[in-house]
């Protein structure tokens, strides 16, 4: 038996009024079963983010996946564009971390990704945490290839786009700068 878990229950109930320690008791027991379920949480979602593979990429949009209700981020990193997934949106962990990727959109995050099977044979990427980095900019590289592929890999299309928004070609830019080179594909 736990009794460390019983204690912060008590704890958190607070002092047993005189005469209503049954009415105390149930509350107690009630708050120390909550506590465990908390704490198995914890434990899972711990595990999780230590298995996960991590690493860091510029957030560049999130969606909702109209077959499965997921938030389907789309993250940018130096090898190119990556896709994950939350949770579903209709479950609490889901929509918290569609809530949390939709306030990081332009942003440099810490990504933790787990594999999830959704089959027999197919695994999907999913999302287990997001920490934030920073401001937005973005490396002339990638926003270079963030504009080739809004520009459906059109090479040309694309330098005309970056020349006409007036980037540079080394360093860094601004996702605003980027939304002007995106705007000058129409």
């Amino acid at each position: 038996m736990d009794y460390n878990l019983v204690t912060a229950a008590a704890q958190a109930a607070g002092p047993c009024p005189p005469g209503d320690e049954a009415a105390w008791g149930r509350r107690v027991h009630g708050l120390a079963v909550d506590l465990h379920m908390i704490a198995t949480q914890v434990a899972q979602d711990t595990a999780r983010l230590e298995g996960s593979a991590k690493f860091v990429a510029f957030l560049e949009k999130i969606e909702i996946e109209e077959s499965s209700r997921r938030g389907l981020l789309t993250l940018r990193t130096a090898d190119g564009a990556e896709e994950i997934r939350t949770e579903q949106q209709d479950t609490d962990r889901g929509r918290q971390m569609i809530e949390r990727a939709r306030s990081l959109v332009d942003r440099w995050v810490l990504v933790y990704r787990y594999n999830e099977s959704v089959g027999r044979q197919k695994t999907v990427r999913m999302v287990a945490h997001l920490m934030d980095m920073g401001e937005g900019v973005i490396a002339v590289n990638i926003a270079k290839g963030i504009l080739l592929d809004a520009a459906g890999g059109n090479q040309d299309k694309a330098r005309t786009a970056w020349a006409a928004a007036g980037l540079r070609d080394a360093g860094t830019v601004t996702p605003d700068e980027l939304d002007k080179a995106r705007a000058a594909l129409s």
